[in-house]
């Protein structure tokens, strides 16, 4: 205690000015993961070769169809829905014809959907070990993309069930077969399906945010 009665007023002052710096390295910390998340989506969303409204509407889409569709099938049974550009793939498994017809039905319903590829397969759920493995194929297939330098890899949507990979985007022609023979050199994929909607060379390079693709 000082003269004036007041206790570690020595030490009080200087251990709220470090309080006080750390509150605001936190802050800051915050604030910087916070730029560099939005610029990192908004990079992805610059290169995506869909317009926003598009993305928009993928993402809707995908959503109300994870919705709907266990209202038809049941909890127990295995279906993805994946949309690009309004484009609807349907992928997984399904107890019978009838089923799979009324699931391409319930999608074709919802607002926004141009199109449906039903590859739907009549047969019991697959196992969590080969979902597994088609993850596992699906992040292989993405990564020998990349080192692809003659296409864009985020211009692909990679889905994978049962080995079988489905190539989604809006690409040239040169652009999806370079990418469905990198995809069958993968080891696991024992088919690939090409699902695209084709442009011109011109038109990708228009779209092409920057010099990233070579030809």
């Amino acid at each position: 205690m000082n003269k004036s009665g007041k206790p570690f007023a020595k030490y009080g002052r200087p251990l709220a000015q470090a309080t006080l710096c750390l509150a605001l390295l936190s802050s800051l910390t915050g604030c910087v993961a916070l730029v560099v998340g939005g610029v990192a989506g908004a990079a992805a969303a610059t290169a995506d070769r869909r317009t926003l409204g598009a993305q928009a509407d993928d993402k809707s889409i995908s959503v109300k169809a994870d919705m709907r569709l266990p209202k038809i099938t049941g909890p127990d049974v295995h279906i993805n829905a994946n949309s690009f550009n309004r484009q609807v793939l349907l992928t997984g498994e399904v107890k019978d014809e009838a089923m799979k017809a009324a699931v391409e039905r319930e999608v074709k319903a919802i607002d926004g959907v141009a199109s449906v590829a039903n590859e739907l397969t009549i047969a019991g759920p697959a196992t969590y070990t080969a979902r597994a493995n088609d993850s596992l194929i699906t992040t292989k297939v993405k990564a020998s993309l990349v080192d692809m330098k003659t296409i864009s890899a985020t211009s692909f949507k990679v889905i994978t069930e049962r080995g079988v990979v489905y190539l989604m985007g809006r690409v040239t022609q040169r652009e999806g077969q370079v990418a469905a023979d990198v995809a069958r050199g993968v080891s696991g994929v024992n088919k690939v399906v090409k699902i695209f909607e084709y442009i011109t060379e011109d038109e990708m390079r228009a779209l092409s945010p920057q010099k990233g693709v070579q030809l």
